[in-house]
């Protein structure tokens, strides 16, 4: 049993609040356990100059707000952490692959993800939160007549933890992260298709068969995920 009364395999308590914000045009508040990240979806005109017109790009922010942490975090203002770097080009890959930009020529897509408070999980409750905030951006295009097809795959994340031994954790918790002799962060579709697995040991290397054994406990994982958020969004929780 885990300190938060959990099971190995039990999620976090997982709240999307959608339409948060009035004027992005997509947004969500995710709370997943005591992580709460707001994601905003903006679209803007133009691609940046590596990018055919005929195509459309997408790009994520992701920012730790001051007191987030146990401790005051500076703002970022001149030049971002190497850690900062890291998630915001792994949010961005695991976003584009999951949008046909072929649908929005000449548009670019922009989620920003700024962490309020931080337990473990911050890379999924923006994942999970930029999938909501998209899919609200996307619905309004399609209603408005401004693309024919849908664009957004269903997808979802989730964290795997390995503590030494045998057993493995899921949905790893700040303390539970920083135990974990190894832990991944896994994001695929609905179906089962891997659209990014993240992370590594942690001072140990990793048997191959623990490594298999933890990204299946994701992949498994994720069609609840999926679930769970649609189940939020059809409710309009707000």
């Amino acid at each position: 049993m885990r300190k938060d009364g959990r099971g190995p395999c039990d999620l976090r308590p997982l709240l999307i609040r959608t339409g948060y914000v009035n004027y992005a045009e997509g947004s969500a508040l995710v709370e997943l356990g005591n992580t709460r990240v707001l994601v905003n979806v903006s679209l803007t005109d133009g691609v940046p100059r590596h990018v055919s017109g005929r195509e459309g790009w997408l790009m994520a922010e992701y920012n730790l707000l001051p007191r987030s942490t146990r401790e005051r975090k500076e703002r970022e203002r001149q030049k971002l952490s190497g850690r900062t770097a890291e998630i915001q080009r792994f949010l961005g890959r695991a976003f584009r692959a999951a949008l046909d930009l072929s649908l929005l020529p000449n548009k670019t897509v922009v989620i920003d993800a700024d962490v309020i408070q931080a337990d473990g999980g911050t890379r999924v409750a923006s994942l999970l939160g930029g999938y909501a905030a998209l899919h609200l951006a996307m619905d309004r295009m399609v209603n408005l007549g401004k693309i024919d097809e849908w664009p957004l795959t269903e997808f979802a994340a989730v964290s795997v933890g390995w503590l030494g031994g045998e057993e493995l954790l899921l949905d790893l918790s700040q303390a539970e992260d920083e135990a974990a002799w190894a832990d991944l962060t896994v994001v695929a579709t609905q179906s089962g298709d891997i659209i990014e697995v993240h992370g590594a040991g942690e001072g140990h290397p990793v048997p191959k068969e623990t490594y298999y054994r933890m990204l299946e406990l994701g992949l498994s994982t994720v069609p609840q995920l999926v679930r769970l958020t649609h189940g939020q969004l059809k409710a309009g929780v707000s």
